[in-house]
């Protein structure tokens, strides 16, 4: 089975992890751990010709500004998640700055952009129209929700899917 690494990258507490727990393990943090580095999870995928690849999904450290050793995480990626979440919407400009750094060292890298938290109604500061206004033109945002799971599955199978295209 090939193994593809995916990076998961965004601010701080935009829920990363809890992402890749909903993803890896079906599960919801309660709690917040902060990632200290990076940590690494797996999940298999079989892809719609039958084809199986592990994903080896690297969940690394919130950062708002993209230092050198937060991109040397990204060496042998061939992907990556980039969050923001809707209930801070700081996390979007920096998303977008992260982003740009990213593409600076590895322009071609496909990747997925996912708005999380949208389950948090009440506390909303990115709706669909600033983040379109705020991101600008180009590729859009998937809403989502590690606690419900919203578009979660739907984000990781994405990016797969990008990443086989461009392999």
């Amino acid at each position: 089975m090939e193994a593809r690494k995916i990076c998961v990258l965004g601010d701080f507490a935009t829920g990363k992890t809890s992402l890749v727990a909903r993803f890896v393990h079906d599960s919801f943090l309660t709690t917040y751990h902060t990632t200290v580095g990076v940590k690494v999870d797996a999940r298999d995928l079989v892809l719609a010709d039958g084809r199986a690849r592990r994903l080896a999904i690297w969940d690394v450290a919130g950062t708002g500004t993209p230092t050198e050793l937060f991109l040397r995480y990204l060496r042998g990626a061939s992907g990556y998640l980039l969050v923001a979440d809707a209930t801070r919407a700081e996390t979007l400009e920096r998303a977008l700055e992260i982003r740009a750094a990213v593409e600076s060292l590895l322009p071609a890298i496909p990747s997925v952009n996912l708005v999380n938290k949208v389950d948090l109604a009440e506390r909303q500061e990115l709706d669909e129209v600033r983040v379109a206004r705020l991101a600008g033109a180009g590729e859009g945002w998937l809403r989502g929700s590690a606690r419900t799971g919203e578009n979660v599955e739907r984000a990781f199978a994405r990016l797969l899917e990008r990443m086989e295209r461009a392999a």
